[in-house]
C-alpha cells in the first residue's frame, strides 16, 4: 500500500529530496528513487514498501546471524521486496532485486504491523528481525512495527547493509536493539562496481550504531577472488577491532548465486584463514557461518571458558548466567537473558 515516506523534504518544481540512505536521491515528480520503491507523486514522497511482506518466518536468532544477542531464542523475521544495493552476488536476489519500477505489482501478502507483532508473540519469539532484504527500504513499515513491538515487550533487530543515514538511525534508535551489518568489502571500488554503493557510509554506520548503544555484530560474505585476500580481510578485522574488539565478526561462506552463478563456493580453508586473521587483529569473537561442520563456540575473552556451544543455527549449551562468565564472573559482551 502507498504510505507517505519519512525522512524527506520537498524541493522546488515538485521535486523531493530523500535522505533515508546515502544515495541521497533528488527525485523529480512521478519518478522513483534508486531503491525503486519510493516515488515522488505530486511533490510528496511515498513508499510502496509498506504493509506487504514478501517473507514472514520464525527463525532461530543464530540464523540472522546474531550470536551475542538473546542466544537460543526465536526471532520473527519479515521483509518486503526491494533493496538499495545491486549486489551481483546477492543470496536473496529473487526478492531483493524486485521493484515497483520494473514490476506491475510488488509481490507479498498484506501484513500489518499489528499482525506481525501478534504472530511474533504467538510463535513465542523474543524479537522481530527486519531482514532478508534491506530494512532501510521498508523503513516506515519497520518503524511502525518496531514501535508497537517495543510496547509489547519485544526487541527489534536490523539485518542491514549499513547504507542508511545517521538521521535514519537516530530516528529509530528508541526502538532498535540490535543490528547485524554486512561489511561486504574494504574497497570502495568493490562497493561502487559490485553493489552500486560506497564503503565509507557503511563504516560510518557501524561506528554510529556502536555510539548509539545498539548491540552490533558484523558479517562479511567471503566471495572467492573478490574480497578474500589476506590484506583485505586484515583491513576489515583491523577496522572492526578499532571500533570495538568485542564486536562479533561472522565470516559467511559464499554459494554461487545470481550473476555469480559460475563462481565456486568459499573453501573452508579460506574461512579458517580469515578467522585466524580476525583473532590476530585482536577480535575476541570470530565465527564461521554457512558451514555445517563448523560448530561455533563462544569463549570467555578473559579466562577462555567455553560459554556457548552451537550446532546448526541452534544453541547446544549456554553457561552464561546473568550476563557473566560462571568461571571468572566477568561480564560477557552481549545481550543475554
Amino acid at each position: 500500500m502507498l504510505r507517505e515516506a519519512m525522512l524527506y523534504e520537498m524541493l522546488e518544481d515538485q521535486k523531493v529530496h530523500c535522505y533515508l540512505c546515502h544515495h541521497d536521491c533528488r527525485i523529480p515528480e512521478s519518478r522513483f528513487g534508486f531503491c525503486s520503491v519510493r516515488r515522488n507523486l505530486k511533490g510528496k514522497l511515498y513508499t510502496h514498501a509498506y504493509g506487504k511482506a514478501v517473507a514472514a518466518n520464525t527463525d532461530p536468532i543464530e540464523k540472522k546471524p546474531l550470536y551475542h544477542f538473546l542466544p537460543g531464542t526465536l526471532s520473527f523475521s519479515v521483509a518486503t521486496a526491494g533493496c538499495n544495493f545491486r549486489c551481483s552476488f546477492c543470496q536473496n536476489w529473487q526478492i531483493s532485486q524486485v521493484s515497483e519500477r520494473n514490476a506491475p505489482k510488488l509481490p507479498g501478502k498484506e501484513l500489518s504491523p499489528e499482525d506481525i507483532v501478534c504472530q511474533a508473540k504467538q510463535e513465542q519469539c523474543r524479537s522481530i528481525a527486519y531482514t532478508y532484504t534491506e530494512p532501510t527500504i521498508f523503513y516506515e513499515y519497520a518503524y511502525d512495527t518496531a514501535k508497537l513491538a517495543k510496547e509489547q515487550g519485544l526487541t527489534n533487530i536490523f539485518i542491514t547493509n549499513g547504507f542508511m543515514t545517521p538521521e535514519a538511525l537516530d530516528t529509530i534508535r528508541p526502538y532498535l536493539d540490535a543490528c547485524n551489518v554486512d561489511l561486504k568489502s574494504f574497497r570502495d571500488t568493490f562497493y561502487q562496481d559490485v553493489c552500486r554503493g560506497r564503503l565509507e557510509p557503511v563504516l560510518d554506520s557501524i561506528r554510529h550504531i556502536k555510539e548509539l548503544g545498539i548491540w552490533i555484530e558484523v558479517t562479511t560474505l567471503v566471495v572467492p577472488g573478490q574480497n578474500d585476500s589476506k590484506e583485505e580481510l586484515r583491513e576489515i578485522a583491523q577496522f572492526i577491532s578499532g571500533v570495538d574488539e568485542n564486536i562479533p565478526w561472522h565470516l559467511s561462506r559464499f554459494h554461487p548465486s545470481y550473476q555469480y552463478d559460475d563462481s565456486v563456493p568459499t573453501t573452508l580453508e579460506t574461512l579458517q584463514m580469515a578467522r585466524k586473521i580476525g583473532k590476530d587483529q585482536g577480535l575476541n569473537f570470530v565465527y564461521i557461518g554457512n558451514v555445517p561442520e563448523e560448530n561455533s563456540v563462544t569463549l570467555c575473552p578473559f579466562c577462555r571458558e567455553a560459554l556457548i556451544r552451537r550446532g546448526a543455527f541452534s544453541v547446544l549449551e549456554n553457561k552464561i548466567e546473568r550476563g557473566l562468565c560462571p568461571s571468572c564472573e566477568r561480564p560477557v559482551p552481549g545481550v543475554f537473558l
